[in-house]
């Protein structure tokens, strides 16, 4: 492409942007509340999945052994955990190692020394590669010769489980709605531009200029609403965290949230794509179903 087609583009492209300077506002502005809102909302899920993760991460699933165990049976219940690829790590914690967990535990809260002998029985502590996969382990082992009971946590596992599920679903759902509504305005602000150059468009294609270089001008158009739409929206999810982040640390010194769940950058850089996803593809399916009119 020579230069004077270059500047006849860019040109086309400023001319556009700048005719329908109102609507040109609103399609930026409602791209930018879409991606605020569609960050805010995965850094919300981020941070709800990482304080679930790492709660599944501290749940143990604890195997209490019978009385009467042989050591032979304990050896062939350590041995089976062990060949078991979805497990991470296992002790055996015996009974008298347990009883001092017990009382580091309680911090003194039960007296421990009233005790005639210990009541508490040997047991394995075993942990799951994958957080979705300590039901089932739990219930291999308690069906093992020697094992008496199994504890894990199981409505916490559960509810968190379900936690995750529920989010995942949700995400695609409001995704799926913020880019539709935001490409539906991209879409019509388009399309007012085409129309009030609808007859400027019948010319071009009667000296024989291509759908595609009619077409381009348009679509960068929309690009250009996206992009700047998304440059603002991190703009001011940038502005927000640096001035609410420190005081909700303030807030909720209890909840650990030291760690941001999520890699700002990375962040900012799908919001960025979605923006000129958004811009692009509406822009492209309004000036097409123009053309093919």
């Amino acid at each position: 492409m020579d230069s004077g087609k270059v500047k006849f583009f860019l040109g086309e492209v400023l001319r556009n942007f700048s005719r329908n300077a109102g609507m040109q506002v609103t399609a930026i502005g409602t791209v930018a509340i879409t991606i605020v809102l569609l960050g805010l909302f995965l850094f919300i899920r981020s941070a709800l999945a990482f304080a679930g993760s790492q709660l599944l991460d501290q749940i143990a699933i604890s195997a209490y052994l019978r009385a009467d165990a042989t050591p032979a049976q304990v050896a062939a219940i350590a041995r089976f955990v062990a060949r078991d690829p979805r497990v991470a790590s296992m002790q055996f914690v015996p009974k008298k190692e347990g009883l001092a967990e017990l009382r580091a535990r309680t911090n003194g809260a039960i007296d421990t020394a009233l005790l005639t002998e210990n009541p508490l029985p040997d047991k394995f502590r075993i942990k799951a590669r994958d957080p979705g996969d300590v039901a089932a382990i739990a219930a291999t082992v308690r069906r093992l010769t020697g094992v008496d009971n199994v504890v894990y946590g199981q409505k916490i596992v559960q509810r968190l489980l379900q936690l995750g599920a529920v989010l995942r679903r949700i995400g695609i759902g409001v995704i799926v709605v913020f880019f539709a509504v935001a490409g539906i305005i991209i879409s019509n602000t388009i399309r007012l531009t085409v129309f009030a150059r609808r007859r400027e468009i019948a010319i071009m294609q009667l000296v024989g200029a291509t759908n595609t270089y009619i077409r381009l001008p348009f679509i960068c158009e929309g690009l250009l609403d996206g992009v700047i739409g998304a440059l603002l929206a991190v703009a001011l999810l940038a502005a927000a965290r640096a001035a609410l982040w420190p005081r909700l640390l303030e807030a909720l010194p209890w909840a650990r949230l030291t760690v941001v769940p999520i890699d700002e950058r990375v962040l900012a850089a799908e919001l960025l794509l979605v923006g000129a996803a958004i811009g692009l593809v509406a822009s492209w399916i309004s000036v097409g179903r123009h053309l093919r009119a």
